[in-house]
């Protein structure tokens, strides 16, 4: 006998989630539903190529990225339930003139993450942040909360199936897309980050301008059973944050973005408010830890809302790892090990 399937909606009530929250939770799964139907048809719905623009983060803009921002700012905006929100793609806030009582809810977004894998046919997805808004009209200043303070957090992945993986704070749920029905059914309840990992992902490309820290862990990775770590590890890079930290969610795993000397002007690569926190919530949801690498990532307070940082994001005992290196690094007790001879010429 088939067993039931919950809805979304459902599992939102069943949890006791506030209506207002579920309500939004829905809009967004209705965003992340058109997207993936656009998606799907690929260069039979012309939606390659780039633009002639940059965002706000000196990125060329693709046509999907375009696409989707406006697909996630209309249906939000039609919600009532939104006082505000950021949007990777647009420079300032995005603010709503007919707002109402219910407008109780600050959403931080990147409607297409990974859109360069676009053109391959590589999982793609949209990330999403919750918080509660603390008054109708809100300044820039209004968004800066930390990570700690989310309400719920999220994202789509478009692959050969579109998942929807959430949180309320009470665990980590995926949905995966029923296409004849047009729902969201719950097929992942409580999904775990195992403890321990055999497997890392990192952009080894900037290996050469990492810090000390992530330089000894890689290398102690890289050395396998005979090193070290007295095991055999697998690396692997897709190249969206999305499908990186879903196979993490799925079977465990740690993902690294870390500081770099490449760019002096950025701290990180990633985003904070609409990448890493959202991530940070659902892996901690999960059992999984997430870190700069010097401190939790929930923990941070933003200095401005398109905020860049370094992640190290997953099984827990591995983050914790690399966390007692960077800890080492900076109080110089890092000296009995050999790779750290070499320090001087990083510094």
């Amino acid at each position: 006998m088939k067993k039931t399937q919950i809805s979304l909606a459902s599992f939102l009530q069943d949890t006791h989630t506030n209506e207002y929250l579920a309500s939004l939770l829905c809009a967004i799964a209705e965003a992340s539903q058109a997207i993936s139907a656009l998606t799907e048809n690929g260069a039979l719905g012309d939606i390659y190529g780039k633009l002639n623009n940059e965002n706000v983060q000196g990125e060329t803009q693709a046509t999907l990225d375009v696409i989707c921002d406006e697909i996630f700012t209309a249906r939000l905006a039609a919600t009532g339930l939104v006082a505000g929100m950021v949007s990777e793609e647009v420079d300032l806030p995005i603010k709503f003139e007919n707002k109402t009582s219910t407008a109780k809810f600050m959403v931080f977004f990147d409607p297409l993450d990974g859109s360069s894998n676009v053109d391959v046919n590589v999982s793609i997805g949209s990330i999403f942040s919750v918080f509660k808004a603390s008054k109708a009209i809100l300044s820039e200043t209004d968004y800066l909360v930390p990570g700690q303070q989310q309400v719920a957090a999220g994202y789509a992945i478009y692959g050969p199936c579109t998942m929807l993986v959430i949180t309320t704070g009470k665990g980590t749920h995926g949905f995966t897309l029923d296409r004849a029905n047009k729902q969201f059914l719950l097929t992942h309840p409580n999904m775990q980050v195992p403890v321990d990992t055999k497997e890392y992902a990192i952009n080894s490309s900037n290996q050469r301008f990492w810090e000390a820290p992530i330089k000894r862990y890689i290398t102690e990775c890289k050395s396998g059973a005979l090193g070290r770590r007295e095991k055999d590890f697998n690396m692997r890079w897709i190249g969206s944050m999305v499908a990186d930290i879903h196979r993490i969610l799925t079977r465990g795993g740690i993902y690294l973005y870390p500081k770099d000397s490449k760019d002096s002007v950025k701290p990180g690569r990633l985003r904070l408010m609409y990448e890493a926190n959202p991530m940070a919530m659902l892996v901690e949801q999960a059992g999984g830890a997430a870190s700069t690498g010097r401190m939790r990532m929930l923990d941070v307070l933003p200095e401005h809302i398109h905020q860049r940082i370094p992640i190290i994001i997953g099984s827990k005992k591995e983050v914790e790892h690399v966390e007692r290196y960077h800890a080492a690094f900076d109080k110089g007790t890092d000296e009995p090990f050999p790779l750290f001879n070499e320090r001087t010429f990083y510094r």
